[in-house]
C-alpha cells in the first residue's frame, strides 16, 4: 500500500468498520470513514489524525456521490473500498416481512454496489485499486432465521466475483472476507434477541453462538482488519475474486 493512499471505510463508526479504519490509517493510509451517526464516526476520526469522518447513507447514490466527491476533492481519489457496512435481522422465514426484506438487501447489496462503482473507472484509467467487501461465512453457507442476511451476503459474493474477473486486467483486485460471529455490537445486539425470545441467560445465548465457530470463540474485529488490511497490501497484487473465511479455522 502506497503510503497517503487514500481508503475508503463505510459503516466505520464502530465494531469491524472502526478496526479497519484504524489498521489503515495505523499503516499509512489516508482513510475516510462513513455512517449516519455523526457521533460515532466522529469518536473514531478522533482516534487517529489520518481517519476523517463524513456522513452518507450507503442506500442513497445521491448521498454516496456527494462522499466521493467531497472527499476525493480533499484527499485525492480512493485507490482502497472497503464496503462494510452491514445490517442483520433475525426472524424465521414466514414471519419475516417484505420490508425487512427489502431493507437488509437495500443495505447489504445495494449498499456494496453503490460504495464500490463510484470508484471502478477512475481505478481502471490509473490501473491501480483494492476493493475488499466484508461479507460473511453467511454469503457461502446457510443460517436459519436470517433469510434476508444470508441473500444478502451471497449476492455480496456474486458481486465480488463478477467484478475480479471484470477488472481483472484492469490493475484492481477486488475480494470478500467473509468472517463468522465477530465480537460487535451486532452480536451483542444477536445475543439480547436470544435471550429475549428463549430465555436462555446471556451467557447460554453467547456460548450457542460461539459454538458455531470452529475455534469455540469469537473473532476479533481486529482479525477482520488484518485479513483486509493484507488484501489492500502490495503482497497481495495477484489476489482478485477470493472469499477469504475468517471462521476460527473451517473452510466452506
Amino acid at each position: 500500500m502506497t503510503p497517503g493512499a487514500h481508503a475508503l471505510v463505510t459503516g466505520g463508526g464502530s465494531g469491524v468498520g472502526r478496526a479497519i479504519a484504524l489498521a489503515l490509517a495505523n499503516a499509512g493510509a489516508n482513510v475516510t470513514i462513513c455512517g449516519r451517526r455523526q457521533h460515532a464516526i466522529d469518536a473514531v476520526a478522533a482516534e487517529s489524525p489520518n481517519i476523517h469522518a463524513q456522513t452518507a447513507d450507503v442506500t442513497d447514490e445521491a448521498s454516496m456521490t456527494s462522499l466521493y466527491d467531497t472527499a476525493e476533492a480533499l484527499r485525492g481519489p480512493f485507490s482502497i473500498v472497503v464496503a462494510n457496512a452491514g445490517i442483520a435481522e433475525s426472524a424465521p422465514a414466514h414471519k419475516t416481512t417484505l420490508d425487512q426484506w427489502k431493507h437488509t438487501l437495500d443495505v447489504n447489496l445495494t449498499g456494496s454496489f453503490l460504495t464500490v462503482r463510484p470508484a471502478l473507472a477512475g481505478m481502471a484509467a490509473r490501473k491501480s485499486g483494492r476493493i475488499v467487501f466484508v461479507a460473511s461465512v453467511a454469503g457461502l453457507k446457510g443460517y436459519a432465521y436470517v433469510a434476508p442476511y444470508v441473500a444478502s451476503k451471497h449476492g455480496v459474493i456474486g458481486l465480488m466475483r463478477a467484478l475480479a474477473v471484470e477488472t481483472a486486467r484492469s490493475g484492481i483486485t477486488v475480494n470478500a472476507v467473509c468472517p463468522s460471529f465477530v465480537e460487535t455490537d451486532m452480536l451483542e445486539d444477536s445475543v439480547q434477541r436470544i435471550v429475549a425470545k428463549t430465555g436462555r441467560s446471556v451467557a447460554e445465548a453467547r456460548a450457542s453462538l460461539s459454538a458455531n465457530n470452529p475455534q469455540g470463540r469469537f473473532i476479533q474485529p481486529d482479525e477482520v482488519a488484518a485479513a483486509v488490511l493484507y488484501l489492500c497490501s502490495d503482497a497481495a497484487a495477484s489476489i482478485t475474486g477470493q472469499s477469504i473465511s475468517i471462521s476460527g479455522g473451517e473452510t466452506w
